[in-house]
């Protein structure tokens, strides 16, 4: 039985940060916590030949995060199936986050193709039902499917476990031929440069802030327990595709700012340096998720610099060296963790913090600790999680054998919820924990005491920080109306321009400078300012 959580797991889950500027508690829109209603499915009736509706399924949104996170980049396991389907075959893309309601069956599609992940599962299944009693052929696919198959195949008509792209064009050819198996696996040894590229053209551009979500590299060198990379069957060794390839999609795509979706860019740090050649010459803005070891090597940073990279996302964790090691992490001591953050910023790189509450190690402290730490270093962006063990992975088997699990409600497993019984606090103070420490982060002064030394920046980082943290209201709307292209463009495109200036005066003082080391002093420190 669930223990009786306090307030932040129930109504007033609902409020958050809606008001813009004035941090004034609002209702949440209705349509950001719950998916559109289905209805009662039309009678069983001829689905069109030869078309296949690919689905990104709803899923609640947390209010004490960002609501622009999920309208940065589109679905790219999606749109690179989108990419593997075989001619002949008419395609739609169509993801219920973008708050346009409930996917279009008219006509109704012969193949439904939906993503399933833990969170979002019982919407998955809920869509599943819902076109198969019209008639149409359902197929499942993503990491849910892998770590739970038979729960996914009572659910579909196939399912598709491992390299999607691999798969997809057999299961067409399989309907067509009227030969569809139940299951179909694949494995992650094909040479990922050998995927075609991603179908961008399915998707609604206005609706995202870049539809250029691209991934160069597979897999990452760490595998921590608690990671989805950790999932009993998933064996994901790294794989690279040639830079070339890489700049020549981002090129294609014609947008001023591309995200990495990879999960550790800079697993391979020779790699990087390559990809960072290929995309210089582009002339755009870009950010990606890396380690923090990405920074053993100053001059690598530099050359992220040069090639447009604006931003990181950097997995901390924690800044306590027992939870790391427990969770199998490799990592530099936390201890270097500050002056690590200092070389990026040095170079104009953002950092989005990644922090996990509810390690073994931690104790009612850690909130305000990862906070104050936080303020310190200026993390301008920092997210936070509640640790929570997926199905499948070391952590759940570990947790679950010691009878900590509260329950399998699937839909609470978003990292915003309680879902087990931490060691060293109560349910109630990690969940009040978690929340004070977003309304902490996101509180004026907070804001104000993470702005860039550089006084020549601050204006851009306060812009982006209320935009992107104090807005879920006007995220609302930019996303139901779908503005967010024409409302963040030419913010992005100001970035841009900014970053261009600025990697101009870094080539310059790396040309006139003497040293590195020299470079590297506290009072020639620059700033992008994006």
């Amino acid at each position: 039985m669930l223990p009786r959580l306090k307030s932040n797991n129930s109504a007033p889950a609902r409020t958050g940060f809606g008001s813009i500027l004035s941090g004034r508690l609002l209702p949440e829109p209705e349509d950001m916590i719950t998916a559109s209603e289905l209805g009662p499915p039309p009678s069983r009736r001829l689905a069109q030949s030869r078309y296949a509706l690919l689905i990104n399924p709803f899923y609640r949104k947390d209010p004490r995060a960002s609501y622009g996170k999920h309208v940065l980049t589109p679905s790219l396991a999606l749109t690179s199936i989108a990419g593997a389907t075989p001619d002949g075959w008419q395609l739609r893309y169509w993801d219920e986050n973008l708050l346009q309601g409930a996917p279009p069956a008219d006509p109704l599609p012969e193949v439904v193709g939906i993503t399933v992940h833990l969170t979002f599962a019982r919407r998955a299944y809920a869509l599943a039902a819902w076109f198969r009693a019209q008639g149409s052929l359902i197929v499942l696919g993503g990491l849910h499917v892998l770590s739970c198959p038979e729960e996914a195949l009572c659910h579909a008509d196939a399912i598709a476990i491992g390299d999607g792209v691999q798969l997809w064009p057999q299961i067409l050819g399989d309907v067509e031929k009227g030969t569809l198996r139940r299951r179909y696996e694949a494995d992650y040894l094909r040479p990922y440069s050998a995927d075609p590229p991603p179908r961008r053209d399915l998707l609604p551009r206005d609706s995202f802030l870049t539809t250029t979500s691209v991934i160069a590299t597979r897999g990452c060198h760490n595998r921590c327990d608690f990671c989805y990379l950790s999932t009993d069957g998933l064996r994901m060794p790294y794989r690279v595709r040639e830079p070339k390839q890489v700049a020549d999609e981002i090129r294609a795509d014609g947008q001023p700012y591309a995200v990495f979706v990879d999960n550790n860019l800079g697993s391979r740090p020779a790699y990087l340096r390559s990809l960072c050649e290929a995309i210089q010459p582009l002339g755009i803005i870009w950010s990606a998720a890396v380690s923090i070891d990405v920074t053993d090597d100053p001059s690598l940073i530099r050359e992220m610099a040069l090639a447009g990279c604006t931003g990181v996302f950097v997995g901390f964790e924690s800044l306590q060296v027992e939870n790391l090691t427990a969770a199998r992490k490799q990592t530099p001591s936390p201890d270097d963790y500050a002056r690590r953050v200092q070389l990026l910023h040095h170079y104009g790189i953002q950092v989005n913090g990644s922090f996990v509450f509810g390690f073994d190690h931690d104790g009612p402290d850690v909130f305000r600790r990862t906070v104050e730490w936080i303020e310190q270093n200026r993390l301008e962006c920092a997210t936070f999680h509640i640790l929570t063990p997926y199905p499948g992975t070391p952590l759940f088997r570990r947790i679950e054998s010691e009878g900590r699990i509260l329950h399998r409600d699937w839909d609470l497993y978003d990292t915003a919820h309680v879902v087990f019984q931490p060691k060293r606090m109560t349910c109630e103070e990690l969940n009040e924990g978690y929340a004070w420490s977003y309304r902490t982060l996101f509180s004026h002064r907070s804001i104000w005491r993470r702005r860039p030394e550089d006084p020549g920046a601050v204006a851009a980082y306060l812009a982006m920080s209320y935009l992107y943290k104090r807005s879920n209201r006007f995220w609302h709307l930019l996303i139901r109306h779908r503005l967010t292209a024409a409302v963040w463009g030419p913010l992005i495109e100001h970035s841009r321009r900014r970053h261009l200036r600025f990697r101009e005066q870094l080539q310059a003082r790396i040309e006139s400078s003497d040293s590195e080391s020299h470079s590297h002093r506290a009072s020639q420190y620059l700033s992008a300012g994006v």
